[in-house]
């Protein structure tokens, strides 16, 4: 088969054909892609390009309520200001890490109908700009173009009302809870719809929401289906109604829950993080007819050369049958993987998921 842009391997992979290669992505941390100029990548090349990966173009839409952006302390480690969630955030800046959300100021029902009313469609919420610049190139490029949605559990405790006090919430308050994933996702949808009618056509609709962490998960099954599954399936329903797919990143052992979106039709799923409790080989028994599995290579090997290697040739010859695997690590690569070690996982990932 002669070598197919992104586009058309990223197409045939979810439609669980096979083609020429598997699609190889990833996301270095920031400080990964210093180390890796540092050893060599030029400055003015994507490392997409310089080891030839699969290329996914994507934008996103606005629909938070726009507080204030103030910084509020510097020092040459660390900045800690206000975000547009009303979240007051901590960010280290020699380090790649999770930041560190000091502050909500979206804390009960009430707080949430003050955001929420600073929540409406418009037209300056859309990247009008960046998609008139680009959108013609990506596609002449044939790049895989994702649009990507936010809403749901992982945002909502993280950004904007704090992980302990919405757990709380969703027995507590589930009404608030309903009305914060719904609303959120639903100014989206809308928006969107005007990204669409303007002519503006993208692969898929990709959205972040952990559920889980290494062997648990945050909240039950029973829980998941009377608030946050509503609204995945209308995410996912809304995809499916303008013929793109439906990919969701979900970190942690998500296993329990997994049934539960296959059968409202998720087209996608990934990182499939080992190092929490996840089997890829497992998943692709049960779901990979139904599902297109992305990443499940335990970052926690990838600067091992020899462990690494035999956990690529274990899962990827198995991984890619059928279509339906997309080759990524099971959550980052971290700035303990040098550029050699990445040449040779990427080599490999090509050389073993050739049709």
């Amino acid at each position: 088969m002669k070598k197919l842009t992104s586009h058309e391997r990223f197409a045939r992979i979810f439609g669980h054909r096979e083609a020429d290669r598997i699609p190889i992505v990833d996301a270095p941390w920031s400080t990964t892609i210093q180390r890796w100029r540092r050893e060599g990548m030029p400055e003015n090349v994507d490392f997409t390009e310089f080891f030839d990966l699969d290329r996914v173009a994507g934008f996103s839409i606005d629909n938070s309520p726009r507080y204030p952006v103030t910084v509020l302390e510097e020092t040459d480690e660390y900045t800690i200001a206000t975000s547009v969630w009303g979240v007051t955030v901590k960010r280290w800046k020699q380090a790649t890490s999770t930041p560190q959300f000091l502050d909500f100021r979206v804390v009960s029902p009430a707080t949430w109908a003050e955001a929420r009313r600073l929540i409406e469609p418009a037209e300056d919420r859309i990247p009008w700009e960046r998609l008139k610049e680009n959108y013609p190139r990506w596609k002449a490029a044939g790049l895989w173009i994702s649009a990507g949605l936010w809403f749901g559990f992982d945002i909502t405790h993280s950004h904007m009302v704090g992980t302990e006090r919405l757990l709380v919430a969703m027995i507590e308050e589930p009404e608030w809870c309903r009305d914060m994933f719904n609303f959120l996702l639903d100014v989206q949808l809308v928006m969107l719809e005007k990204v669409w009618a303007a002519g503006y056509r993208f692969d898929e609709v990709h959205w972040y929401d952990d559920m889980g962490y290494k062997h648990n998960q945050f909240f039950s099954v029973r829980t998941y289906r009377d608030l946050l599954k509503p609204a995945h399936k209308k995410a996912i329903d809304w995809a499916h109604g303008h013929d793109v797919r439906a990919h969701l990143h979900s970190c942690g052992d998500i296993r329990p829950f997994i049934p539960e979106l296959a059968g409202i039709g998720l087209d996608a799923l990934n990182p499939l993080e080992v190092k929490a409790g996840v089997d890829p080989l497992a998943l692709k028994r049960e779901f990979g007819s139904r599902m297109t599995f992305k990443g499940g290579i335990n970052a926690t090997l990838w600067d091992k050369p020899d462990l690494i290697e035999a956990e690529i040739r274990r899962l990827v010859p198995r991984m890619k049958e059928s279509g339906g695997y997309i080759f990524a690590s099971d959550h980052s690569v971290p700035d303990a993987v040098s550029l050699e070690d990445f040449r040779r996982i990427t080599d490999l990932a090509k050389e073993l998921g050739r049709y």
